[in-house]
């Protein structure tokens, strides 16, 4: 089934130089770029944005990381992308992350890790809504 999700390379990962890396990762494995963006985040955007985190002892932290630099929206489709896209990420924490995925070779840390993907149908939704909007992906 063919869907779209939404990636985001974190600050850490676009410091690195790493975005033509990883995005020929999603692509090598047939998912393909369908909106894109380099956006640096407000604090007040991440804050909307990771909403359901409020309150947790990490949330201020990654707020602050989110908002420290630029970082590369994306919207990927392709069959499966979800799952796809997760698969390549790897657990989100890096030190679980399997070898050869995009966490382990760029993360820096569990919040620092390189990437964000969504998790379900339904993230995939809100979270493209709220970053591309009604018309601001070009299906392929």
């Amino acid at each position: 089934m063919s869907e779209t999700t939404l990636v985001m390379i974190k600050p850490n990962a676009v410091a690195k130089d790493a975005i033509g890396r990883i995005i020929d990762r999603f692509e090598s494995a047939g998912l393909w770029v369908v909106g894109a963006r380099l956006e640096r985040l407000s604090a007040e955007r991440c804050r909307a944005f990771y909403a359901e985190h409020d309150g947790k002892p990490f949330f201020e932290g990654l707020v602050s990381f989110m908002s420290s630099g630029p970082t590369l929206l994306l919207a990927l489709e392709g069959e499966d992308a979800i799952a796809r896209a997760r698969e390549l990420m790897g657990d989100t924490n890096p030190e679980k992350a399997a070898p050869g995925t995009i966490r382990a070779n760029f993360a820096d840390s569990m919040t620092e890790n390189a990437v964000h993907g969504s998790d379900s149908p339904a993230s995939a939704r809100r979270e493209l809504a709220f970053y591309f909007g009604e018309n601001g992906l070009c299906p392929r």
